[in-house]
Order: C-alpha cells, then structure tokens, then sequence
C-alpha cells in the first residue's frame, strides 16, 4: 500500500501515510515507512521546478535539439549565454519533497511547474561563455525594452571583449517580449550581431542555469540577511567563480539535499 500510494502521488508525506495506515487499522512509525520505502529504491527529495510546457513548446524545443544535435564544439564555445535572475534573501524560498526513484528526477510527476520570474528580493543580469562569466548587473527597476537595451550596451559588448571572444560570435538570450521587441531587434541588427534563435519556454537549456546555481549555493551559504549584503555578497561570489571552461556548460550533478530550498548569441564587433 504504501509504495502503491507514492507511486500514485510522489509528493505524499511520511505523516500522510501514518494517518492512512492508522486509518486501516496499522500503526507504522515515519521511520518504517522511510525504511520500506528506500528497500523499493525510493528515497525523498527536493522537486525539481521545470518549466511548464505545452505541446507547441516540446515540438519547438524538439526542432532546436535536432538542428543543433551535429554542432561541433567550437561554435557552443563562440556563443555567449545571457540570462536573468531573481535571488532571495537566506531562508526564504520553500519547497517540495517528492518520493522517487533513482534519475526519475524529471518525470512529471516529481517536479514543479514553473514559469519565468514570480518576484523576488532582487533581480540580477550576467552572461557567461565557455571561457568564463562575463559581467553582473543588478537590475533595480522593473525592466523594459529601453533598459534591456541599455544593459546590452553597457554589459554586453565589455563582457565580449573581456571574454577574448572570436570574432563572429553569438549572442543568446530566450524570448522574453523585451528581447523580442521589434526596437531590440532593429538594435541588435544596426550592431550587426548574429542571435541564436531560441525554442520559447526554455529556461533549463540555457546552460547559465548551472552558473546561477553555482551562483546561489555560494550566496545562500553566506547567509545575507538584509537586500544591501545579498546584493554585496552575489558581486563578490560571481567574481571568485573561476573561468574554468566548460565548468557551467555540462548538466551538474544533483543539487545536494537543502540548497533547493534556498535558492530556488553574437556579433561582430
């Protein structure tokens, strides 16, 4: 019964199986239903937030995966990954246990849905290439496609060349209204870069997600307990990751138990 509940619905509690087994008329303690449920291979973990898709969203990202499966490495290494994000004061994310097997991590039934940006203490702005991470912003105001903008000129070409980046490289960045806008367009155009076009709702491709990670585990252990020192503590954190290629460009291993809950392409020049 018990495996047969969880497997119904991960996300059911150790005391939500007490109370159905005391309702059958069996007294179990959290500890043995812990201890059954690990002899069937499955154990408690954070749910893993992924991005809410639709059949049009799979079908894009699908067509991305296929055009780019032959790329050979050097053009990943000519691209240059943008991306925004929003981090939270210590403590403050929660989040969810799910029981599961092992590398049934992203199975539907044991993640979260999610979609980009829900608030947040404060939002930041950075790039990456495969020689390293490039600059970091914090965004103060709610960003639109004038500041967006600005941001490129400001951080973006500075970020190239701090980067040694080859000429012709490739600016990414995801669908988002502000980077889509037809004046963005018309300004990444006059600069004469080349864009990878990006499959919409498709947070997890983007390899900067592990460099925010990265990023996030660093601060969440500084424990910043006001807005003015998470904002000190994300600069000095970003400037120590080291420019180790390829560091942030393959899939990490699984985020060790408890961070969770705390953190939650190109031009020429």
């Amino acid at each position: 019964m018990i495996t047969r509940t969880v497997s119904k619905n991960p996300r059911t509690t150790r005391g939500d199986l007490v109370n159905n087994l005391q309702r059958a008329g069996t007294k179990v303690t959290k500890a043995t239903i812990s201890n059954t449920l690990r002899r069937q291979g499955l154990k408690s973990c954070s749910a893993r937030r992924v991005p809410l898709l639709k059949p049009v969203h799979v079908q894009a990202r699908l067509k991305f995966a296929r055009e780019h499966l032959d790329d050979p490495e050097e053009d990943w290494e000519n691209v240059i990954w943008s991306d925004e994000t929003k981090i939270e004061l210590f403590g403050k994310n929660s989040t969810r246990r799910v029981w599961r097997r092992k590398n049934a991590e992203l199975h539907p039934k044991n993640t979260i849905p999610t979609v980009k940006h829900g608030g947040g203490n404060i939002m930041l702005w950075g790039c990456f290439s495969a020689k390293g991470p490039g600059r970091l912003i914090r965004v103060k105001e709610i960003m639109n496609g004038a500041m967006y903008r600005e941001i490129l000129s400001d951080n973006l070409l500075p970020s190239a060349r701090a980067l040694k980046m080859k000429r012709g490289w490739v600016f990414q960045h995801d669908n988002d209204p502000k980077h889509t806008a037809r004046a963005t367009k018309e300004w990444l155009r006059k600069k004469h870069f080349k864009v990878l076009e990006w499959p919409s709702q498709s947070p997890d491709l983007n390899p900067i997600e592990n460099l925010w990670r990265e990023l996030k585990v660093r601060v969440s252990q500084r424990q910043p307990q006001n807005i003015t020192a998470l904002e000190e503590i994300c600069m000095e954190e970003w400037a120590k990751i080291p420019p180790t290629r390829y560091d942030f460009v393959q899939t990490p291993e699984e985020e060790k138990e408890g961070q969770a809950a705390n953190l939650e392409p190109a031009g020429r020049e």
